[in-house]
């Protein structure tokens, strides 16, 4: 496992996503597996961990925190705040408001520091700068080493760094979903020395291949029950990009999951995926992409396909849609 900074902050090349453990795709994960995944992920030399309050919510803070109590000084962990968590999607952001999460979260995370602390989502209530100077406050004190913004746009990402430079920033960014490569979020990382983290590198889950048509999500328990991109029609219509990934990663000897990590790396040298996943299988199947060398001629063939298939179906829906890519 080799290193990669994002800004100051140098963490394995690959990171880990703890959200999938406590719900949000799926049912809850036994506690035990998904601490066992967490420690295997790890010991395969993953040292960059990421969670955040409203993922359970509370609880996968809990189940991150004792996965790596052991291992504490020997991984980085990242966490996130700016949700009311009111039984609502509201955002809340006030200072003093970021500076209660920041307690709470060390002591669910069992730890003295966090190491990069996100603004989940922006808030249009509280500007950018009084966000930025409270986590700036938070690191002046130790409890907070690094500063991030998810889902930010290019103009925020901008007004934060110049109050605390913002050491990453977090967007969805995979095959399917290439808009930071358009809306000026990575040209503006890249300008400012920002590390960029993409979520939902796999797309989901859709561009592992184990998904089709056919495949069926909880609304009860699965997000992406609600998600456009998700319905059988536009999966069905998706279908082409899984298509190629099989083909292109058979001559490659890997699986299309270590196919789509491996371009998403190749990218930018300031990338840091974080796939999540409570199955040790596939942890391992996502470490595979660390083998894969993309040639230049590679990516050249990979891009020409992607660029001429569309895809179907927004990101999210229109709920989650409406705090992405806004100005505070």
């Amino acid at each position: 496992m080799e290193t990669r900074k994002l800004g100051t902050l140098e963490v394995s090349e690959m990171g880990a996503g703890a959200m999938s453990i406590s719900g949000s795709y799926g049912p809850l994960a036994d506690l035990a597996q998904g601490i066992q995944t967490l420690r295997t992920a790890h010991d395969n030399g993953v040292t960059f961990f990421d969670t955040a309050e409203v993922y359970g919510p509370y609880t996968n803070e809990e189940l991150v925190g004792e996965a790596l109590a052991p291992i504490r000084d020997k991984v980085k962990i990242a966490t996130k705040f700016g949700f009311a968590l009111d039984g609502t999607t509201a955002r809340d952001s006030r200072p003093e408001r970021i500076k209660r999460v920041a307690e709470a979260s060390l002591k669910r995370l069992r730890t003295d520091r966090i190491d990069l602390f996100y603004q989940h989502r922006v808030d249009r209530n509280v500007p950018i700068e009084d966000v930025a100077g409270a986590v700036k406050d938070l690191i002046q004190e130790g409890k907070v080493l690094h500063f991030g913004l998810s889902e930010a746009s290019a103009k925020t990402i901008r007004r934060a760094h110049a109050v605390q430079a913002v050491t990453a920033v977090q967007t969805e960014y995979s095959m399917m979903e290439r808009s930071p490569e358009t809306n000026g979020v990575l040209a503006t990382c890249e300008e400012l020395g920002i590390g960029f983290v993409p979520w939902g590198p796999l797309g989901m889950g859709y561009l592992t291949g184990r998904i089709d048509s056919k495949t069926k999500f909880d609304p009860e328990t699965d997000l992406r029950a609600n998600f456009e991109r998700f319905s059988a029609e536009n999966m069905a219509a998706n279908m082409p990009i899984v298509t190629f990934l099989r083909q292109f990663a058979a001559k490659k000897g890997v699986t299309p999951s270590a196919v789509a990590l491996a371009w998403l790396r190749a990218q930018k040298p300031f990338i840091v995926p974080i796939p999540g996943t409570r199955n040790i299988d596939h942890l391992v199947e996502n470490l595979g992409a660390l083998r894969v060398e993309l040639t230049p001629e590679d990516l050249a063939e990979i891009n020409a396909v992607l660029s001429a298939i569309m895809v179907h179906g927004g990101r999210m829906s229109p709920m989650f849609m409406e705090s992405v890519d806004v100005e505070a």
